[in-house]
This record gives structure tokens, C-alpha cells and sequence, in this order.
């Protein structure tokens, strides 16, 4: 099978960018789709190129607008079988609804579930996608999921500023130690957690640092920042016992609300994130947010799936 014939690559309107950085990594041309709206709102979208046949891979997060974002994916996965494509994958760097994983409420739904649900409707055969909120969403699907981590991206490139001595790990929660755990083994450094109580949603109160800091470098690891208030908090709590510096590593910046703010106005010094989810111009602009490209990871990850390789063998790289 040729691969630069066989494969066809399209992005959704909240990927654009990664997906010329992954087509540039596989040396292919980016597939051409036109992807617009009608007066009244609704999405128009046409494949402008014959895919009969073809590996067709459509990269699309989730993110904000949300809805939005998802609608326009599950349109192209019609499209796409509908014009005879011969396997469709869908790439989502970033799982909108991932949160929204379990029945923790009276009444309440699992639209992460949903969510899952109606990928497959709409004609997915496999999804590619990266740190999940949690890893049992794989479970949601009845077609293939591969999960891949951006930790070796984030890792490589704190091995290369040098930033390794003295640093310690910590776990912003109890729920994200597994992680931590795995990304502080990587780079051979310990691990701290903070213990925290939520007394309600998007508030979050540090309660206990498990672990000492002091004199080390603080690196607090999370999958994504969302309004920014747990991070800021558990920042703050670090530095106050001890640690020489403290900075964030967090796959998804959805940054919503007074994300910015508080984090303009905290004591991090840097704030390490990929780019599954676009910066807004604000935040492209802060000095202390550094964007960290996921293009080769999941390249690669795409490439080996188009060739039927290992796709596992990537985490351990």
C-alpha cells in the first residue's frame, strides 16, 4: 500500500495548526475540505477531494465552542463514509464532556459516554486521542481507541533545558498520582501530592502538601487547566513550603474564565502546555505560557496506524 496515496489527513476548524504540523512531519499534503455555515447557523461542510477507498484520518478536539466543535467532527465522519472512505479514524487531541465520565448526581447524565456514542454513530471505525480526563472513557467505545501521552513530549523537553536537578513532581490531586508517579519516573525525579477538598464546582481549597519540597523545583502536573483556581492555589501552597520555584505542565489549556488573570497573577513561573487546543491571542502573548507541539507524537502515532505497527511502543520512547 502507497502511503502517501492511501492516507488522507483533514482537520476540523479548532486543529488547523497541529494538523499542518503533522502533515508536515509525514510529508503529505493536507486533504481538502471547505467548511462553512449556512445563514441560519448550521454547518456546511464538503471533502473536496476523491477519498474512495482511502485511510482517512480527521483531526478535530473538542473544545471550546464545545458543541460547536463536536458537531463539525461528527459531520466530517458522515462525509467521510458517505464518500466511501475505507476506514475512518478520528483524531481528538483534546476529549471535550471528558469530565462528565461517571454518575456522581441523582438525575444526571454520562455524556462523556454520549459522546462516545455518537462518534461511532456517525461512522468512526477508530479513535486516536490524547490524555483523557479519565482513561476509562477508552471503555465508552465499541470501536478501537488509541490513548496516547503527552508526557514524552513534556519529559524530552525538560531534559533538554536541564531542568532535572532538584525537581519534584506534584500531584495537584489524589485522582491525578498515577500520572505523576509515571512522569516522575521517567525523568528519575520523587514525587509530592496535594490533598485538597472541593466545596464546590470550579473551587477548590488546598488542604495539606503530602511530601517535602523544600528546596526543590516545583513541577505541578495536571491534564488540563481549566479556570486555572486549583493550579493557582496548590502554586501558592508549594512555595509556601519551601520550594525554590514552582511551574505547571498541563496537556489541554481550555483557560476559561479568569484563567489568565489568575495565573498572570501567580507566583508560577512558567506554565508548560500542548497545542491540542489553540491559545487565543491573549494567552499566545503571555511570556510565562510555552506551547509544546503534540505534531510529531501524534504524526507518528497516525503513521503507524495507516502501516497496522505498534502504537504502544510510543510510550515507552
Amino acid at each position: 500500500m502507497d502511503f502517501t496515496n492511501s492516507m488522507k489527513i483533514f482537520s476540523g476548524s479548532a486543529s488547523q495548526r497541529l494538523t499542518e504540523g503533522i502533515c508536515r512531519h509525514l510529508g503529505i499534503p493536507q486533504g481538502r475540505a471547505l467548511i462553512g455555515r449556512f445563514s441560519d447557523g448550521e454547518i456546511h461542510l464538503q471533502i473536496q477531494e476523491h477519498i474512495r477507498g482511502h485511510d482517512v484520518f480527521i483531526i478535530n478536539s473538542t473544545s471550546p465552542p464545545v458543541n460547536d466543535n463536536l458537531m463539525e467532527l461528527l459531520i466530517f465522519c458522515d462525509a467521510a463514509r458517505r464518500a466511501s472512505a475505507e476506514r475512518i479514524t478520528v483524531v481528538i487531541p483534546y476529549y471535550g464532556y471528558g469530565r462528565q465520565d461517571r454518575k456522581d448526581k441523582p438525575r444526571v447524565p454520562i455524556t462523556a459516554k454520549l459522546v462516545a456514542n455518537l462518534i461511532t454513530a456517525a461512522g468512526a471505525d477508530r479513535v486516536l486521542t490524547v490524555d483523557l480526563h479519565c482513561g476509562q472513557i477508552q471503555g465508552f467505545f465499541d470501536i478501537l481507541v488509541d490513548h496516547l501521552s503527552a508526557d514524552i513530549v513534556f519529559c524530552e523537553h525538560l531534559r533538554k533545558i536541564g531542568i532535572q536537578e532538584k525537581l519534584m513532581v506534584v500531584s495537584p490531586d489524589m485522582g491525578s498520582v498515577g500520572r505523576a508517579r509515571s512522569f516522575a519516573s521517567r525523568l528519575g525525579v520523587p514525587i509530592a501530592i496535594v490533598d485538597k477538598r472541593r466545596p464546590k464546582e470550579n473551587e477548590s481549597e488546598v488542604m495539606n502538601l503530602i511530601g517535602s519540597v523544600e528546596g526543590r523545583h516545583a513541577l505541578i502536573l495536571d491534564d488540563m487547566i481549566d479556570t486555572g483556581g486549583t493550579l493557582v492555589k496548590a502554586a501558592k501552597a508549594v512555595m509556601e513550603h519551601g520550594a525554590l520555584s514552582v511551574r505547571a505542565c498541563a496537556t489541554h489549556p481550555v483557560f476559561s474564565g479568569p484563567a489568565l488573570d489568575l495565573l498572570e497573577s501567580s507566583v508560577l513561573e512558567e506554565v508548560l502546555v500542548s497545542d491540542s487546543i489553540p491559545l487565543d491571542e491573549r494567552a499566545a502573548a503571555m511570556p510565562r505560557i510555552k506551547t509544546l507541539t503534540l505534531a510529531q507524537l501524534v504524526g507518528e502515532a497516525i503513521r503507524r496506524i495507516h502501516k497496522d505497527e505498534s502504537v504502544s511502543s510510543l510510550f515507552t520512547a
